[in-house]
């Protein structure tokens, strides 16, 4: 495993290498979403197997980074969250640069910034952020914390569960599957975008959307993806 390269943590113990940085965010994903967070939901997301999670979550623990339940479930510590808060910050600095400064798409940028956000140093965030002038949410919809201060991760509701007839304006896109990005965004189904739910199809179909003039079917899956509120 590489050691960071942009940042020192001398709070710490242990180095913070990109795979606990890699690990600290996940976890903070999960637990932004609601989500259990073990260790086998973590090795999928991250690509790993389940012992070689378990032999990090011992670090973590022994960094006072993470906790772990009777249940297993995991959580990050105060301490712990302050640093996953941390790359995260940087993670999505890094994608709205990269689309409003480099002009990539949004389906490019997340694995991109997975990459880049263990790299960039405390100066070079700074630069990012003000020459981004301060953004609150990178291209999809998802909040940026702050270097300090409170900070909220909860999603709002997905679109699957809204009835038909009603208005939805779109606040935020799950980024995980590159391929469901490029679709949503060639309809227009962006963060800021209302929309129609103009139907919904029986036993697991499609949700009808209207985009404008142009009428969409979404599966389920596209369906869980988009969230937002009643328009």
């Amino acid at each position: 495993m590489k050691p960071q390269t942009g940042r020192s943590d001398r709070c710490c113990e242990i180095p913070h290498t990109e795979a606990v940085e890699d690990c600290l965010r996940t976890i903070f994903k999960l637990a932004g979403r609601g989500l259990p967070v073990t260790t086998s939901g973590l090795a999928e997301l991250l690509g790993v197997a389940p012992p070689t999670v378990s032999a990090m979550l011992k670090r973590l623990e022994a960094g006072e980074l993470v906790t772990r339940s009777a249940t297993h479930e995991i959580r990050l510590t105060a301490h712990g969250e302050r640093h996953a808060m941390g790359v995260t910050r940087r993670h999505r600095l890094v994608e709205t640069f990269l689309v409003q400064v480099l002009g990539l798409s949004w389906d490019e940028v997340h694995e991109e910034a997975d990459v880049l956000e263990h790299a960039i140093s405390e100066r070079l965030e700074d630069r990012i952020d003000s020459v981004l002038r301060h953004p609150t949410h990178d291209p999809h919809g998802d909040p940026i914390p702050p270097r300090n201060g409170s900070h909220v991760e909860s999603w709002a509701a997905p679109l699957a569960g809204v009835e038909a007839g009603s208005r939805f304006r779109v606040q935020r896109v799950s980024d995980d599957d590159s391929g469901a990005l490029r679709y949503l965004a060639e309809r227009g189904i962006t963060p800021g975008a209302t929309l129609e739910v103009v139907g919904r199809e029986p036993f697991g179909g499609p949700v009808w959307v209207k985009v404008g003039p142009k009428r969409h079917a979404l599966g389920p899956m596209l369906a869980e993806v988009v969230h937002g509120e009643i328009a």
